[in-house]
């Protein structure tokens, strides 16, 4: 679903006039920036509903692949 929404200042900050579908509950959102883009995401204060949407985000199957960690030195400061 595409719309559009009205932008205004507010402070030295701007603000969004987000129509009444796209509304979030509370008073506080998540905000990042992905590429040109701006993703609002709700916040919750419930850590088990956090953990719910956390996990519905799938696993990327080839993250060990791509991972550029080295190995942990053998040698007496790692052990206790």
């Amino acid at each position: 679903m595409t719309r559009f929404a009205k932008l205004f200042g507010c402070g030295r900050g701007q603000a969004v006039r987000l129509p009444r579908e796209f509304r979030f509950p509370g008073d506080k959102v998540r905000i990042r920036k992905v590429g040109k883009s701006v993703v609002l995401d709700p916040v919750t204060d419930d850590p088990e509903v956090w953990l719910a949407e956390l996990k519905k985000i799938p696993a990327d199957p080839d993250f060990m692949k791509r991972r550029k960690q080295p190995k942990t030195p053998k040698g007496r400061e790692f052990l206790t």
